[in-house]
């Protein structure tokens, strides 16, 4: 039991990996500086996933699920407030 919730802090470190991808194609809606924002989080996703793999793993698995929230709060917002289109 215990090694799968270590195996779920991993699982949640390789799954951060897709939501940067979303972060980096974000360009194609969102302005520069909205694009170097939303890489400088997923860069603290990363450092506290990496940080927390042995401690909280089952925190690391949430991660990617709170980034993709986080992503698609900004870009809706974006939209809503400050007009960005593709």
């Amino acid at each position: 039991m215990k090694s799968l919730v270590r195996l779920a802090g991993w699982v949640g470190i390789v799954l951060l990996f897709p939501v940067l991808y979303l972060y980096a194609v974000s360009g194609l809606v969102a302005p520069v500086w909205a694009v170097v924002v939303l890489l400088a989080c997923w860069l603290v996703l990363g450092l506290c996933a990496v940080r927390w793999v042995r401690r909280r793993p089952l925190v690391v698995l949430a991660l990617p699920f709170v980034g993709v929230a986080f992503w698609l709060a900004v870009v809706s917002l974006g939209e809503i407030l400050l007009g960005w289109t593709a």
